[in-house]
């Protein structure tokens, strides 16, 4: 006799949010969806998920649509099951933060009225703090340095105002294409798919490409999965192009491509010290000697707390 095979969900990180009984009823839904078109796309989601438990009767159907627009602005985008998932928990837990702060503040029935526009106080959070000028500074430097891209110039120059930063990073070839521009000859660009649509197995060989050479060039990338860049999550993305920029930036910190660094030699003893430094290094001895020259007393250690 064979045995029982329940839903199998490739993420530990899920499996272990849902009981076997949970993921059936979830899958059976999710599958019903399908019966029509043979695909379940992000329009189709948000009559669902307002009749599931802990959404029922909290939020309503347009502000479900409002939340997974953040993360699938085309509402025609094919969903997995996996992803639907995870959009239902972070619905899950937005709902548990809006009513437990209306709760301690003593909102009572008011609390609960409210909740159901808790995606309106939330977005930010949900946004991990999305800094506007910090994505239009990385978009401005992406048009700078892949505005003369063969295959990616017909894209470029990104608005910054938009989405379309996370719509191109979909595909895969963007992340890819920064990647050889932080350390040339990282990726044979033969191995990119290039087409102008690519099939899911495509985009997800592309990422997989990304991901691991982003990893071999030095990029902590242990909290990103394909599926978040498949997706074009806004955190996630801009954090993984932070780190790319970053070691292209500090590769070019050198006496040969800045000069400038002579002016951290006070003498001759110094030479060999200041080029023993690593990058980061170095440029934290930079900054702390303009700022020494501006009449600022306190030595920067870091670029994380010190710099706040």
């Amino acid at each position: 006799m064979s045995g029982f095979v329940g839903v199998v969900v490739s993420d530990p990180s899920l499996q272990g949010q849902f009981t076997q009984v949970e993921l059936r009823s979830l899958k059976a839904k999710f599958v019903s969806l399908k019966r029509d078109s043979g695909h379940v796309t992000t329009k189709n989601l948000p009559g669902l998920m307002k009749k599931l438990r802990g959404l029922h009767e909290v939020v309503p159907e347009e502000e479900i649509a409002a939340f997974l627009s953040e993360s699938y602005p085309d509402s025609d985008q094919e969903i997995e099951f996996e992803s639907f998932l995870r959009e239902y928990l972070n619905l899950q837990a937005r709902v548990s933060a809006k009513e437990g702060s209306a709760t301690a503040g003593g909102g009572g029935a008011g609390g609960r009225k409210n909740s159901s526009s808790f995606l309106k106080s939330t977005i930010t959070t949900l946004l991990h703090n999305l800094n506007q000028a910090e994505k239009s500074s990385y978009v401005a430097h992406i048009n700078t340095y892949l505005g003369e891209d063969p295959f990616l110039k017909k894209y470029l120059p990104i608005d910054p105002s938009g989405n379309q930063l996370f719509d191109l990073i979909r595909d895969g070839v963007l992340l890819c294409k920064l990647i050889n521009v932080a350390v040339p000859g990282t990726i044979d660009e033969r191995a990119i798919n290039k087409k102008r649509v690519l099939n899911p197995w495509e985009r997800n060989e592309n990422h997989t490409l990304c991901l691991n050479s982003a990893k071999a060039i030095g990029c902590t990338v242990v909290n990103i999965g394909t599926q978040d860049l498949v997706e074009g999550r806004p955190h996630l993305v801009l954090g993984l192009i932070s780190q790319i920029i970053k070691i292209q930036l500090l590769a070019d910190l050198n006496l040969k491509k800045t000069p400038q660094l002579v002016e951290l030699f006070d003498d001759s003893k110094d030479i060999d010290e200041v080029l023993s430094l690593s990058p980061e290094k170095m440029l934290l001895r930079w900054m702390n000697h303009h700022l020494k020259k501006a009449g600022y007393k306190k030595t920067v250690n870091n670029f994380s707390s010190d710099v706040k």
